[in-house]
């Protein structure tokens, strides 16, 4: 692979990061503006990251090759001068336009939430394609399932991965291989007695969930009320309740469960609470989607062959539930 150096935007805790540096990136900035997740983030890689983005001047930023960031998803309002949905003042997805224009990388992958591809009707997904072509990026955009790449989570995230030069990408394949909860899971007996839920909520949800359900399974109570006893856990959330997802119907996930349902090695340093590792994982990208994607880029950037159409995502699990 080549040598490069990549930025690391809206980092959380570094998953990201961890995609790129697998194939010899260096990272040679990065910004948090969470100050739990700047603590993981230190303890992990040796640096703290930059805070507010909004507040760092993008000429400050080192040079780098590729420019990566998790941006959040905010919506485009008709302002000011009424250029409407043309205009990404007062949005995040901005300050990642000005760093792309002042540090002209000659890469980038984003990712972000699936339905950013029809928020506002699809005009916000529309205005940000059009900006990062107008900034001379060939642009590629796809949804990617976390399922689909060794990881017991059905997590379906927007990637946009866009080039200098109009060279040939495919998005990767998925690995045609099922993962099993039972390689994430820690053994019952080793965990501590706060992770069990009360003996209310168990019996509240084994009287909703259908019968012979799988074992092992992580319990989805979906807004209707309903249980679902799945052989993978729904999307983890930064959100959501304690009791969002069960594992066996008896108790919640651990901190290094969370973090393996997103791909990340067992020497991941914990050392923020449970309340915030909860939310780091489910703020995070799955490690493992976030290799293949920097794989296939490094591979398109090495070979520089000129675009063909792109290659159609085969699909292995359809009609998934949560």
């Amino acid at each position: 692979m080549i040598e490069f150096k990549f930025i690391d935007l809206f980092a959380g805790i570094g998953g990201i990061r961890l995609g790129f540096e697998f194939y010899g990136g260096q990272c040679v900035f990065s910004s948090e503006w969470d100050t739990f997740a700047q603590d993981t983030y230190e303890a992990n890689f040796g640096e703290l990251p930059a805070g507010d983005i909004t507040k760092i001047d993008p000429n400050e930023i080192p040079n780098h090759d590729i420019l990566l960031g998790g941006f959040p998803c905010q919506a485009f309002s008709i302002c000011g001068n009424q250029k409407g949905f043309y205009d990404t003042r007062g949005t995040l997805f901005f300050n990642i336009e000005e760093i792309l224009k002042i540090k002209k990388p000659y890469a980038f992958m984003l990712e972000n939430v699936k339905n950013i591809k029809s928020h506002d009707k699809g005009r916000t997904f529309k205005i940000i394609l059009e900006h990062l072509h107008d900034l001379g990026y060939f642009v590629h955009h796809t949804i990617l399932n976390s399922l689909d790449f060794g990881v017991p989570q059905k997590r379906e995230r927007t990637i946009i991965v866009g080039f200098k030069e109009n060279i040939d990408f495919n998005f990767p394949k998925p690995l045609r291989v099922k993962p099993y909860l039972i390689d994430i899971l820690e053994d019952d007996e080793n965990i501590e007695k706060q992770y069990f839920v009360s003996e209310k909520i168990r019996k509240k949800r084994m009287e909703k969930v259908k019968p012979n359900y799988p074992i092992p399974s992580i319990w989805h109570e979906n807004k209707s009320g309903n249980i679902s006893a799945l052989e993978y856990s729904c999307a983890l959330r930064a959100g959501a309740s304690y009791n969002y997802l069960v594992v066996n119907g008896i108790r919640r996930p651990t901190p290094r469960e969370l973090l393996r349902l997103q791909g990340f090695p067992d020497t991941f340093k914990i050392i923020v609470p449970y309340t915030q590792i909860r939310k780091q994982a489910g703020n995070s990208v799955t490690v493992p989607v976030i290799k293949a994607v920097a794989r296939e880029m490094l591979k398109s950037m090495e070979n520089k062959k000129e675009a063909t159409p792109p290659l159609k995502q085969l699909e292995i699990w359809d009609n998934l539930e949560c």
